[in-house]
């Protein structure tokens, strides 16, 4: 004990107080800018007539250099999530091991670091978060931040834990069979803070852990409500379990981000698929409540209404980004919406209050399974508006064309896999026979994590998304093994031809959305992607995109949007005959603003990584500051400023 008070005895604490507060502020005070997730903020000192001048006002590592001190040996990882809050003259942000650093919004120097736990230098390892959430209530604040199986609630003056809530500051947040884990980033509302789980796609069995949704009082930390994503005994949506599977069946988590609308006093959860994500012969039904937008009580956790989005997912395609809360006008009608952007390419749109669709959403037949014991859903839902802002689907005259060469090897390629449209099953790997489907978008395609950005002004609602394709193929399940009679196999990416994606580009686009008007105004490709490869570089071809988790950050009159990094890809996704290049989530260095009414870049940097965190702004004693995380193989993570000169 004495040893490890010893180890402590460093203090972490570079200042005790905050950075004076004087002039113009804009804050950022969640993690999307508002607890609504528009991603936008009401500045615009930089615009399209200076944009060109901006330059780097500092850099920050992703880990204090006095965390380094205590412990030379830490290591931790460089896809750093990592989004600010500016508070108050403050910058409040999880560091690369998920404590919660704080630092001066025009320099990046520290104002303090928050402890780690006692125990020795083991207690410093951690993963990156997305964020922290902040809540204020008179002159009472806190921040809070989820790190491991822990929520813990900090002075922000200081970093130092709030004793009276949980014990010492701090809440277990293990429930379940499976350790508790989580990258998102917690959200208030009213006085409950609301946290989701991350959980494995591929459970050894049928049974799991069902991805429960809780929140926690503010002041205390007790446990306020628990929404069970997957329904108990007579509970509403049960019987969408048949066989009793819900008995056993785990996850349905918010593995991703949430919102709130204060002033009503919802919460919109986009929860996710159930075990196991591409096979659900065990689980027959629609599988309620997951992959479903379910809009709660913040302060009883109570369900007031709910949309599922996939009937009996057998895809990945769990609600996979933050829904967006927009007030838009259509037909003459003032309508306080909620939009759900989704892997599959759609954004789905409707009243926050009622549920009911803006636009009729149809229920359309799609392809069925040929997996023995397999009962896919019949229909899927499909939103008439707007229209789906990426490629569904594969077929032939999706392959890639630049050259009759190219074109051949494709087909010769494309005829060892299932393809098809939209909801088309995955399919059994066999030795002699098919390698699998190639799913379109696929599971890490459409949006992602990095979700859409909106202009309250215009109700113009902007996606980055990612056209790349994913082979869902599922394999006879070992019996020594498993319980599942299917497991998923190597969910590879399809093959390179020739070192080029299989299919036509853009490979990553920006879509920008009249959400009035539920219409497409401008689609553009999101970076130059292999355009430069050597059989193409004598086509002269123009930008091809590039398949990049990229999150956009929106200003009065500029849309920020980086390319993503190919850390954020799973090493055990890219099989060795593919480069990473080529998989779902390569990206590049580059950082742009582009003209939001048109879609055309207006600026550029090469950053020293790819992004690998949503970017955000604020103003501060009268100037506008960008921030955005990087991070790579080859690059330590850090945060990048821009501001003017």
């Amino acid at each position: 004990m004495r040893r490890a008070a010893r180890w402590w005895a460093t203090t972490l604490m570079v200042a005790a107080s905050t950075a004076p507060v004087s002039g113009q502020h804009i804050e950022w005070r969640s993690y999307s800018g508002d607890s609504g997730s528009t991603k936008y903020a009401a500045v615009d000192q930089i615009n399209p007539s200076n944009v060109a001048k901006l330059r780097i006002a500092w850099r920050r590592p992703a880990v204090d250099p006095s965390l380094v001190k205590l412990d030379p040996t830490l290591t931790f990882s460089r896809n750093f999530r990592a989004t600010p809050l500016m508070i108050g003259g403050v910058l409040y942000a999880p560091n690369g091991v998920g404590l919660v650093e704080a630092f001066h919004p025009q320099t990046g120097r520290t104002l303090w670091v928050q402890q780690p736990p006692a125990g020795g230098p083991e207690t410093l390892r951690g993963d990156s978060t997305r964020g922290v959430a902040y809540w204020r209530s008179g002159t009472e604040e806190r921040l809070f931040v989820q790190r491991g199986e822990t929520l813990m609630a900090l002075d922000p003056k200081t970093g130092r834990p709030y004793p009276g809530f949980g014990t010492g500051g701090a809440v277990s947040l293990r429930h379940g069979m499976e350790p508790y884990r989580w990258t998102g980033a917690p959200q208030v509302c009213r006085d409950v803070v609301i946290v989701g789980s991350s959980m494995s796609d591929s459970p050894p069995n049928k049974e799991g852990t069902p991805g429960d949704v809780r929140a926690y009082d503010v002041r205390t930390g007790r446990l306020r409500w628990t929404f069970h994503a997957i329904p108990r005994e007579g509970e509403f949506g049960v019987d969408t379990w048949k066989n009793d599977s819900w008995r056993y069946t785990g996850h349905a988590n918010l593995w991703s981000l949430l919102s709130v609308d204060e002033q009503l006093g919802y919460a919109y959860l986009p929860l996710s698929s159930p075990t196991s994500d591409m096979y659900g012969g065990h689980r027959p039904g629609d599988n309620l409540f997951s992959d479903s937008l379910v809009c709660v009580d913040c302060l009883t956790g109570k369900r007031v209404w709910h949309q599922q989005l996939v009937h009996h997912d057998l895809w990945d395609y769990d609600l996979p980004a933050a829904p967006v809360l927009a007030d838009i006008t259509v037909g003459g009608r003032r309508v306080r919406a909620v939009v759900q952007v989704t892997k599959q390419a759609f954004a789905f749109v409707f009243d926050r209050v009622t549920g009911q669709p803006v636009w009729p959403i149809e229920e359309r037949p799609v392809p069925r399974s040929t997996t023995p014991g397999e009962q896919t859903s019949p229909t899927q839902p499909f939103p008439t508006k707007p229209p789906p802002f990426d490629r569904q689907g594969v077929t032939v005259d999706d392959l890639i064309d630049f050259t009759p060469e190219l074109r051949a090897a494709a087909l010769e390629v494309v005829k060892n896999y299932v393809i098809g449209p939209v909801f088309t099953p995955p399919s059994i790997k066999t030795a002699e026979g098919t390698k699998g489907t190639i799913q379109l978008p696929g599971s890490v395609g459409g949006a992602d994590w990095q979700g859409a950005a909106f202009d309250p002004a215009t109700g113009m609602l902007y996606v980055p998304s990612i056209a790349a394709p994913f082979v869902a193929d599922i394999v006879p399940g070992n019996p020594k093994q498993t319980n599942l009679t299917f497991t998923r196999g190597t969910r590879e990416f399809p093959p390179a031809v020739m070192g080029l994606p299989l299919l036509k580009p853009p490979y990553g686009r920006i879509t920008a959305i009249d959400l009035n008007r539920g219409e497409i105004v401008w689609s553009v490709p999101n970076g130059n992607g292999p355009r430069d490869h050597p059989l193409l570089t004598h086509l002269n071809l123009p930008p091809l995109g590039n398949p990049g988790r990229s999150a956009p950050l929106l200003t009065r009159s500029l849309l920020f949007v980086g390319e993503g990094d190919p850390i954020m890809v799973a090493r055990e996704r890219v099989p060795p005959s593919l480069p990473l290049s080529l998989a779902p989530s390569a990206g590049d260095r580059t950082f742009r603003a582009y003209d939001k009414a048109t879609g055309k870049a207006l600026w550029e940097t090469d950053l020293p990584a790819g992004t690998t965190g949503a970017p955000m702004t604020y103003v501060v004693d009268g100037k506008q500051y960008v921030v955005v995380a990087v991070g790579s193989r080859e690059h330590p993570a850090e945060f990048i400023a821009f501001s003017l000169p």
